[in-house]
């Protein structure tokens, strides 16, 4: 069976082709690709009022501003898997985090496409560089979907000083803070030149907790972290999103916020470094940049801190709630794209990390695989400031495992104006927010006997099936597969 044949057997699921893109330009744009790990889309300049993250804000200010870009899922493994290949989770198996000790060979199946493997075919020199967590096994390593050069974590760093890393191979330990030396890895390889464009995948483990490094009582913290990063923030007071939920350990959330927002800046500081590389070598004005997180985060919002899998935070109860939260799905995202877009500017419409495979290659002058599922839309219209036909729905598919307390399989259907979520794990959990007049997600309204809401929920209820019918999801009766 020749190639052509065998992409369609596997990735065709009743969804058109994507539609090839005009032929590539002479000269083809870097792309340094910055993601973080669980940073809240509240948690930069903007976002929040004891934030210091100047190079973000250089970024928004030079480039577009996704305002309302969301993960595919709230945790890392999923959300990663999507980004890379434009389908939902349980199309590639998987809809939860991979931990080490779940079956060393699950992950990300190779023969999925993937954009870096189409932007290395085209002649990209491509490399990653730190958080990888898409399969732990030789099959699922970066090498096996796209990149020529890995250095990094196949799982994650877990610390914020003296990592491990594994560097073309081989296992080193490494001594320094963690952001600082996967940015002098990537100024390495940006350093390089030559006459091939380069991708660089730069995915820093900040702001993710450590779990090496805890507190003397055994509490989760994103310490230590450089004095500089550190000095900005150990003496404030921050500002809390919910400072008087009922029962909120505000001491505890106020000491977590000052160890986030100093992790964050540690970033921040790196991503100048980076900016400067590429003013000093000549790369910025043919470089696309940009910046944004595996999925987003919650600091006593809500009362809990972390992700989809929330922990709560509160005096008397430490147990988990999972969530689809908008904090936990909605991501910063910038995107400096020089001669193309307006800087400064803001695309309002919904994007997702479903998006990043026909955009990237769209930007590239890169032709879209042929045969190939893409669940994601072309940005490049809307960055461009163009009205292109747009859908501002999102479907979202999250397997807490049941392994962990307050397990949960989750299915939600977004619009701009609500938000519906049903748990087929636990019956009586389910939740509609009606995000125009409560965007907190403050008052849930499914058990609501308004005629309106009804009507918002049956009609919800009916994408939502809808989209499970169309991916093939497993949680419908008579489904036969986890991936296509």
């Amino acid at each position: 069976m020749n190639r052509r044949a065998f992409l369609q057997r596997t990735f065709l699921a009743g969804v058109s082709a994507a539609t090839a893109v005009s032929a590539a330009p002479a000269k083809r744009p870097n792309i340094l690709f910055v993601m973080t790990d669980d940073q809240g889309p509240w948690s930069w300049g903007d976002g929040h009022p004891d934030a210091r993250t100047p190079y973000i804000d250089r970024l928004r200010a030079e480039g577009v501003h996704l305002a309302n870009y969301f993960a595919s899922c709230p945790v890392c493994s999923p959300a990663r898997a999507s980004m890379l290949t434009s389908r939902y989770p349980l199309e590639f198996g998987f809809a939860d985090y991979l931990p080490e000790s779940l079956d060393p060979t699950a992950g990300l199946d190779p023969s999925f496409p993937v954009w870096p493997r189409e932007l290395q075919r085209a002649g990209y020199r491509t490399g990653h560089v730190g958080k990888w967590h898409v399969g732990d096994s030789d099959r699922s390593h970066p090498t096996q979907l796209g990149y020529d050069y890995f250095a990094g974590w196949r799982h994650g760093a877990r610390t914020s000083k003296d990592p491990v890393m594994e560097i073309e191979g081989a296992q080193r330990p490494m001594k320094g803070f963690t952001p600082d030396i996967l940015t002098d890895l990537a100024l390495d390889f940006m350093g390089k030149g030559g006459d091939p464009p380069f991708l660089l995948s730069l995915h820093f483990w900040a702001p993710h907790a450590n779990t090496a490094n805890k507190t003397p009582d055994g509490d989760r913290t994103w310490l230590p972290v450089s004095d500089g990063d550190w000095d900005l923030f150990k003496d404030i007071t921050p500002t809390l999103p919910e400072p008087r939920h009922p029962d909120l350990d505000v001491p505890r959330a106020e000491r977590m916020t000052r160890e986030y927002l100093a992790s964050v800046h540690s970033v921040d500081r790196n991503l100048g470094r980076v900016l400067a590389a590429l003013e000093a070598n000549g790369q910025a004005d043919n470089t696309i940049v940009i910046y944004t997180s595996d999925h987003g985060f919650n600091m006593a919002h809500h009362g809990i801190w972390h992700k989809g899998n929330g922990r709560w935070l509160l005096k008397n109860d430490q147990g988990n709630r999972a969530n689809l939260w908008d904090n936990s799905l909605r991501a910063p995202a910038f995107i400096r794209w020089p001669g193309k877009i307006t800087a400064g500017s803001t695309v309002t419409r919904t994007t997702s990390c479903l998006d990043w495979f026909p955009s990237l290659l769209s930007m590239a002058g890169v032709p879209h695989p042929e045969g190939v599922v893409l669940r994601g839309q072309d940005m490049a219209p809307l960055l461009r400031g163009e009205t292109p036909a747009w859908n501002d729905d999102f479907f979202i598919q999250y397997d807490q495992r049941a392994s962990l307390p307050g397990s949960a399989n989750m299915r939600g259907y977004r619009t701009p104006e609500w938000k519906l979520v049903r748990d087929f794990r636990n019956a009586g959990k389910d939740e509609l927010y009606h995000l125009t007049e409560d965007p907190g997600e403050l008052e849930n309204l499914i058990a609501s006997e308004d005629g309106v809401v009804k009507e918002v929920v049956l009609r919800l209820d009916a994408k939502l099936k809808g989209m499970m019918v169309a991916v093939d999801d497993p949680l419908l009766e008579g489904s036969d597969s986890r991936a296509k």
